[in-house]
C-alpha cells in the first residue's frame, strides 16, 4: 500500500490545527482540523484556490447567518431560507467549492442561540488555522522534474524505435514490428500530461514551463508518426528513394533528443527534394504510385521536424 504525500500532510496537519485550537481554548476546536483536510490539495494553485473559496464562503455565511438568525430566529425555517440565499451568492462568486466548510461554520453559529463578538472571533480563529496550517504544510511539493525526466526518455526511446522500423520497411519491405511502442507511447503522453500540469501549477510564478512545451510538442509529433505509418505500409517496392529516406529515418531515429537538430534534416530534406525532382520520371504506374507516396511521406516528416524548430525557437525567445 503506497503513501502519497497529500495523505501525509493531512494526517500532520489535522492534529496540529485542533492542538493549536484546543489550546487558544477555542470553542468547536475540532473543526480546525476539518478545514485543514478539505484544504489539503495535490498542487500549490489547487491549495490557494480552496484557501480563498473557504475563507470568502466563510465570511459570507458569517454575514448572512448574523443577519437571518438575529432578525428571524434561530429555528431550521431560518437555515433553508439562509442556503436559499447564501448558495447563489456563492455560486456567483464563484466560491462553491467553500460551501462544505462554511456550512459547518453556519450550524456552529446556529446552535449558539445569539451571535457575539466573541463567537464570530472563535469562527475566524478557527477558519484562520484550519487554513493557515493547510497552506503551510502545502508550501512543499515533491518536484516532478525526476519523474517527468523518465517519461521523456522512454518517449524518445520510442519514438527512436518507432523511426527505425520505418526505416526497416523501406529498406527491406519486412514488416515484423508488433508496433507495441505505439500504445506505450501513446499512455506515457497522457500520462505525462497529467504530471506536467501537476508541476506547472506548482510553479505558479515561474513563467517559462519546459516540460509543458517539450511533452506538447512531442505528442503532436506522435500524432503525426501515426499518419505517416500508414502511408509507409501503401510503399510495396524499394526504389532508389526509398533507400535514401530510409537512411535518413535513421538518422532522425539516433538523433531523438531534446538538443536542437531539427534545422540540419530539415536542410536534408530540402536536398533530398531537388534530387528526386532531378532523377528520372517513374516508368510504371507502380513506381509512379510509390514515388508519390514517398513524397508524402517527405511532407510528414518535415512537418515533424518543423514542430521541433518551433518549441527549440520558443526557448530562444
Amino acid at each position: 500500500m503506497k503513501i502519497g504525500y497529500r495523505t501525509i500532510k493531512t494526517a500532520i496537519g489535522t492534529p496540529i490545527a485542533i492542538w493549536i485550537a484546543e489550546l487558544m481554548q477555542l470553542d468547536n476546536y475540532v473543526s480546525a482540523g476539518i478545514i485543514t483536510i478539505l484544504c489539503i490539495q495535490t498542487t500549490r494553485k489547487q491549495s490557494f484556490l480552496s484557501s480563498w473559496h473557504r475563507l470568502g464562503a466563510c465570511l459570507l455565511a458569517i454575514v448572512y447567518a448574523f443577519v437571518i438568525f438575529e432578525l428571524i430566529g434561530y429555528h431550521p425555517l431560518s437555515i433553508g431560507l439562509l442556503l436559499l440565499l447564501f448558495i447563489p451568492t456563492t455560486v456567483k462568486f464563484r466560491l462553491t467549492p467553500g460551501i462544505v466548510t462554511s456550512s459547518v461554520i453556519l450550524l456552529h453559529l446556529y446552535m449558539s442561540d445569539h451571535i457575539d463578538f466573541s463567537l464570530i472571533v472563535n469562527e475566524l480563529a478557527l477558519i484562520v488555522i484550519g487554513i493557515g496550517t493547510a497552506l503551510i504544510l502545502n508550501l512543499y511539493m515533491p518536484s516532478m522534474e525526476n519523474k517527468l525526466k523518465v517519461m521523456q526518455t522512454q518517449v524518445e526511446d520510442n519514438f527512436a524505435t518507432i523511426l527505425r522500423e520505418v526505416a526497416i520497411y523501406l529498406r527491406e519491405g519486412r514488416q515484423t514490428w508488433t508496433g507495441k511502442e505505439l500504445t506505450e507511447t501513446e499512455e506515457l503522453l497522457n500520462d505525462a500530461e497529467k504530471v506536467v500540469l501537476r508541476d506547472v501549477e506548482n510553479h505558479v510564478l515561474r513563467g517559462n514551463q519546459p516540460y509543458y512545451d517539450y511533452f506538447k510538442m512531442r505528442k503532436k509529433q506522435f500524432d503525426l508518426l501515426r499518419r505517416i505509418l500508414p502511408l509507409v505500409s501503401r510503399i510495396d517496392e524499394s526504389y532508389e528513394q526509398s533507400y535514401r529516406i530510409a537512411g535518413f529515418f535513421d538518422q532522425l531515429a539516433a538523433a531523438v533528443h531534446p538538443g536542437d537538430t531539427a534545422a540540419i534534416h530539415l536542410q536534408t530534406i530540402e536536398d533530398m527534394r531537388h534530387e528526386f525532382e532531378a532523377a528520372d520520371l517513374p516508368i510504371t504506374r507502380q513506381e509512379f504510385e510509390t514515388r508519390a507516396n514517398l513524397f508524402q511521406l517527405l511532407f510528414e516528416i518535415e512537418r515533424y521536424l518543423v514542430l521541433k524548430k518551433q518549441i527549440m525557437s520558443k526557448k530562444r525567445i
